[in-house]
């Protein structure tokens, strides 16, 4: 049993990660801005006022085996922010590391890093698939931050000897799943016809209980410290597929509309949204052997079953 501080464990992957080290008998401190109410009476539950690089994490992380740091500034999508790379690294990097170098101190083992495939890039070509191991290619503030936050945490590992471990999931669902997943099923389940029947892309995505299969494996792993993993469901789909697939699971077919994918580009940059073109019509694809390889891990659930659990628990909150 590991003694482990988790940060972000009100949103959406850190709810399901404190769920996991409960049942996994671990000893659990996480640090959240409000709502200490809210969990178990194992959980000890304290109140941070920021995630900045002013915070002080030296009381929370004492004693502490392992970190987990889920809480991020994530990716906006209707930005408002004047200079928004200023806004992603005062929580992204500066706070990140500002954490780490506290944990550190300590004498914290392992400090665990959940990143984003957009350290990699945006997009990926036919066969030519993201690795672990590539170059950076962030294209945005928020991969931005997140690369730079990577970058720092490895230094700090050289210099201290605490064991970084940073992981890069693509898009995650499950139950829960707010933004464009939600707004598909929701679009399934009204029966609109969508514009979306010539895609011919391909893209990983990760279920949210498989990727908190990966970040339990990696509490303990010794093969995971110092490493960068991406993850994934190891089976990729387009989009026309993966609306097909949940509407089964919906128990309302897709209603797929051929329609060229240069005009739907078109049309979305006449409306400004280009960058939900590119998510629906380009691919991205993730190489995730090495995460396998390294830590004889293969993800839990296969994409029809984990579609189904998110499908139950859109479907139960209607």
């Amino acid at each position: 049993m590991s003694k482990v501080l988790l940060t972000g464990a009100s949103g959406f992957l850190g709810k399901s990660v404190l769920q996991r080290l409960i049942s996994d008998k671990q000893q659990c401190t996480v640090a959240v801005r409000s709502g200490v109410e809210n969990f178990p009476n194992e959980v000890d539950a304290r109140i941070i006022n920021s995630l900045d690089d002013q915070s002080e994490w030296l009381d929370l992380v004492n004693n502490q085996d392992v970190v987990i740091h889920c809480a991020a500034r994530v990716h906006v999508m209707n930005e408002t922010a004047a200079d928004p790379l200023v806004e992603f690294r005062k929580i992204n990097v500066m706070g990140t590391l500002n954490l780490a170098r506290a944990a550190a101190q300590s004498g914290v083992k392992r400090f665990i890093f959940i990143s984003s495939i957009k350290v990699n890039g945006e997009s990926t070509k036919p066969g030519q698939l993201f690795s672990a191991d590539d170059l950076p290619a962030p294209c945005d503030p928020y991969g931005v931050s997140k690369m730079e936050a990577e970058q720092g945490l490895r230094k700090l590992s050289q210099e201290t000897g605490m064991e970084v471990v940073i992981i890069r999931p693509v898009l995650i669902y499950g139950p829960g799943v707010k933004s464009n997943f939600r707004s598909m099923m929701i679009s399934l389940r009204r029966g609109v016809p969508l514009p979306l029947g010539s895609i011919r892309n391909k893209r990983s995505l990760v279920a949210l209980d498989n990727l908190v299969d990966l970040i339990a494996t990696c509490i303990s792993h010794p093969n995971a410290a110092n490493q960068t993993f991406l993850a994934s469901d190891g089976e990729d789909v387009s989009t026309p597929e993966l609306l097909i697939r949940m509407g089964k699971v919906l128990d309302k077919p897709a209603r797929l509309i051929p329609v060229p994918s240069w005009v739907l580009y078109l049309c979305a940059a006449l409306v400004g949204r280009s960058a939900v073109a590119k998510r629906l019509c380009g691919s991205l694809q993730v190489d995730i052997s090495k995460t396998c390889s390294l830590l004889h891990w293969k993800p839990p659930y296969g994409v029809d079953e984990a579609l189904a659990k998110t499908a139950h628990d859109f479907t139960k909150g209607l």
